[in-house]
């Protein structure tokens, strides 16, 4: 992650890798955010906004995969199959897009970036778990 300032975001711990198996998401609280948080198979960590902004679907329990079309990797709507791409948001095909997370690993902790003023919340936690 870049260097920090205070209008800016922090690293905040958020779980183990091992708590999102492979190919999935799982959705956390992050300083009062719902952030999905995927695992693909190799290896590489994404962040999204856990919101679909069709109708509210929650993408942590969303199907992870490659877009024949586009070939990006993209988690798929749980709600009404609405696609977004894990590297940035984008919409596949639907015109609306999803707030992307910066997201490290450092060892088996995944840290994801959030806003300064409001990362002082507790340890996230699982979405309505």
């Amino acid at each position: 992650m870049k260097p920090h300032t205070d209008r800016e975001s922090v690293p905040v711990l958020v779980t183990e890798i091992e708590s999102i198996p492979p190919g999935e998401g799982r959705c956390f609280t992050v300083a009062k955010n719902r952030v999905a948080i995927f695992r693909l198979r190799n290896g590489q960590i994404f962040a999204l906004d856990n919101t679909c902004p069709h109708r509210g679907g929650a993408l942590g329990a969303g199907r992870v995969g490659t877009d024949m079309r586009s070939q990006l990797e993209t988690v798929m709507c749980p709600l009404h199959a609405f696609k977004f791409a894990l590297r940035d948001g984008a919409g596949i095909d639907n015109g609306l897009s999803v707030r992307r997370y910066q997201v490290e690993l450092r060892g088996t902790r995944i840290y994801v970036a959030a806003p300064r003023v409001s990362a002082q919340s507790p340890t996230p936690d699982r979405c309505g778990v």
